[in-house]
């Protein structure tokens, strides 16, 4: 990679689970038949995104609203991961050069009894939930236990995660964040999920839903990444939205958060000019 030759800067953004097509080893993951962009069109009906038409996304997937444009302004095609595994960490790792020889772990079951105990005695409380569910469901679910009780709510999915989620009124979300720091020291050797997650909620016309306080904790990467090169190269490598959680803040110069997608955008267009 020639960084200091003819690229003075190189930017790179990822539209998160963006999918345009399954891949071989989607029966692995009971995902036969995904392909979210498309799918987004068929529900919406419409879907008008000239800035990629403009860029080629016509020749990678049938969407009548989308056309072929020719030629087009950039150049375009469709990547498959070598690595196992479909979260969010091991897609990331791969673009900066880590390829993985085995997934990170899923518990479809929910975390093992010795697990939880040891989880349970490092925070100094019992938690709740400890099963696979949707983030936005369970705390439905659980959220008056978790408030009259004061336990967390302990959660996993399909990916390699360990989710904790939390009323911001009974746990404050620094406290949610060392919870999910003394989770993520646990997790490890064949517990060492991707991620572990902390779900700040609050309640809002009667419900309760998840603030943008999110905060990411992952493994640190097994190797150097083509961030570190470049950092060792004396370049400026800034990382926007959960960049830094994913890569454990390895091979940055500068990390900054974004509540949602929008403020990640701007931050991004006003680091450019």
């Amino acid at each position: 990679m020639n960084i200091g030759g003819f690229v003075k800067r190189v930017i790179i953004i990822v539209v998160d689970s963006l999918g345009v097509g399954e891949l071989p080893d989607a029966y692995l993951y009971h995902d036969e038949g995904s392909n979210t962009l498309v799918h987004i069109a068929k529900a919406m009906g419409s879907l008008q995104i000239p800035n990629l038409e403009s860029l080629g996304l016509g020749y990678l997937v049938d969407i009548p609203e989308i056309k072929k444009v020719a030629p087009p302004l950039g150049s375009y095609g469709k990547m498959g991961e070598r690595s196992p595994g479909k979260d969010t960490t091991t897609g990331h790792w791969e673009m900066m050069g880590i390829i993985l020889d085995r997934p990170f772990p899923t518990f479809p079951q929910g975390f093992p009894q010795d697990l939880m105990d040891r989880f349970h005695q490092a925070i100094g409380r019992k938690s709740l939930g400890n099963k696979v569910a949707s983030g936005t469901e369970i705390i439905q679910e659980l959220g008056l236990e978790h408030i009259r009780t004061g336990r967390p709510i302990v959660y996993t999915s399909a990916d390699s995660v360990f989710q904790v989620a939390a009323h911001e009124e009974t746990i404050p979300v620094k406290e949610l964040y060392h919870i999910c720091q003394k989770a993520r020291q646990l997790l490890k050797g064949e517990y060492g999920v991707a991620r572990v997650i902390a779900r700040p909620f609050v309640t809002r016309d009667g419900k309760f839903v998840r603030t943008e306080r999110r905060r990411d904790f992952s493994l640190p990467p097994p190797k150097e990444t083509v961030l570190d090169l470049a950092r060792k190269e004396g370049f400026e490598v800034i990382g926007i939205g959960k960049i830094e959680d994913i890569f454990a803040g390895q091979g940055l110069t500068e990390a900054i958060h974004a509540k949602n997608n929008s403020q990640g955008m701007e931050t991004t267009l006003r680091k450019t000019r």
